[in-house]
């Protein structure tokens, strides 16, 4: 570990990004409290919403109808999470004007390294990027900047003033103003370790700051108390990369799409997105899971395994396998949620030939391999899915497999649609855009 002695990281959070997204992509909500829903339903709940919709007690979760009663004039859009990415890409070209982006932590977070001069210069560089962003998207796109000599800081800080604050956080005023944080303010304190701290009488961040290296370890159980610890006093802790373990993708379904026929469907899509990020991360899968739940809260899951592969047709064989049996054993008229997942991930070319596996069976796999490449090519150059093996049907609300989730930034091929989707789609823009011009 080593201890900074100025500012050295630059986080930059924007403010209710999926809501202000809308009121800066869409004029005529720019003056209406907004919050964005996954599907148009007045049975679903919202997934975000702007700070002015936070001011009539709407949250993130809060149902449709619940929303209309505590603010009978807010817009509800459907979310879009393909023009959200094209914003999150814009945004970076701006930001790199200033100072190069380090890393991406999710489609509204990323961070800044800052060398030499521009740690002196950092609280201008931060006034700077925000002018800039200002200019470039309005007054509805802002972002809370933290500035501090770790990432962790950083981060701390841009959550403390929202939105559009800007906090400095320097080696020599800690601890300071940490003293007047909640435990889960910080990051990585869930309230499940909130509660493990307060059994160990850690109830402040005060308290916490006080632990011994080797005591937050040990509530920790790991060496992630350890790690939590120097963040904290503003070492720059360095952690081993993550290992990809898996490609996945779940839905819950909508009323219509709960007979195992449409769910079949849905997950048929799943499956093929999951494997599309497989390949293009260049990753072979060698078992593959499916889970079901149902209306009654009741769950069925199973996997198989299975020679590393990479083509749909053994996936969507070995999906279809184990949906049958899902069927079979639950007996269930209706699913309410289906998700997929590929494991056993290798990078492609490092698993061993099967000696036992007849040059048939062999020929067979890489004929499929062959066909899945030139399927994902002429996808790829459409913008579509023109070509898929059997039907390709979009579930209500579109993006099956290309949410936005945190910690991840889907690819903007993940958006490739079904041609009736891409109709569907076009359909809606059209109309929003001719209810701007009313």
């Amino acid at each position: 570990m080593r201890l900074p002695t100025d500012i050295e990281s630059l986080y930059l959070d924007f403010d209710g990004f999926f809501a202000n997204a809308e009121k800066t992509l869409r004029p005529e909500f720019a003056d209406r409290p907004v919050g964005v829903i996954p599907l148009h339903s007045e049975h679903t709940s919202l997934i975000a919403r702007c700070y002015e919709a936070k001011k009539y007690g709407i949250k993130r979760g809060t149902s449709v109808k619940a929303a209309r009663e505590l603010c009978p004039h807010i817009a509800l859009p459907m979310a879009r999470h393909d023009d959200y990415v094209k914003l999150h890409h814009r945004i970076l070209k701006v930001i790199d004007r200033f100072v190069p982006v380090k890393k991406v932590w999710s489609v509204d977070e990323m961070e800044c390294e800052l060398i030499g001069r521009e740690r002196q210069r950092c609280s201008q560089i931060a006034r700077d990027i925000k002018a800039a962003l200002h200019e470039e998207f309005g007054e509805y796109l802002t972002c809370s900047i933290g500035l501090a000599p770790n990432q962790f800081l950083a981060k701390v800080a841009a959550e403390m003033n929202k939105p559009d604050g800007l906090i400095i956080l320097r080696p020599e005023d800690l601890p300071g103003r940490l003293f007047d944080l909640s435990l889960t303010d910080l990051p990585g304190i869930s309230q499940n370790m909130e509660r493990r701290l307060q059994s160990a009488n850690v109830n402040t961040v005060g308290e916490l700051w006080n632990l011994s290296p080797k005591h937050a370890r040990k509530i920790w159980n790991n060496v992630e108390g350890e790690r939590m610890w120097a963040s904290l006093r503003g070492y720059a802790v360095s952690r081993p990369e993550t290992e990809r373990r898996m490609f996945g993708h779940g839905r819950i379904l909508s009323a219509d799409w709960r007979n195992p026929e449409k769910a079949r469907d849905c997950l048929r899509l799943l499956t093929v997105k999951a494997a599309r990020r497989l390949r293009r991360e260049h990753y072979t899968a060698q078992s593959l899971s499916i889970s079901l739940g149902l209306p009654d809260k009741r769950r069925w899951g199973r996997e198989t395994q299975f020679f590393p592969a990479r083509d749909d047709h053994t996936f969507l064989t070995e999906m279809n396998r184990l949906f049958d049996l899902g069927c079979a054993v639950t007996k269930a008229r209706h699913f309410k949620k289906v998700s997929v997942m590929l494991h056993g991930i290798h990078p492609e070319g490092q698993t061993s030939e099967d000696l036992f596996e007849q040059a048939e069976q062999r020929s067979k796999r890489a004929r499929w391999e062959t066909l899945t490449d030139v399927m994902d090519d002429l996808n790829s150059r459409s913008g579509e899915c023109i070509v898929s093996l059997g039907l390709t049907k979009e579930p209500p609300g579109g993006y099956a497999g290309a949410k936005i989730a945190f910690g991840r930034v889907p690819d903007l091929n993940d958006f490739a649609l079904t041609p009736d989707a891409a109709r569907g789609h076009a359909a809606m823009l059209e109309g929003n855009q001719a209810g701007a011009n009313s």
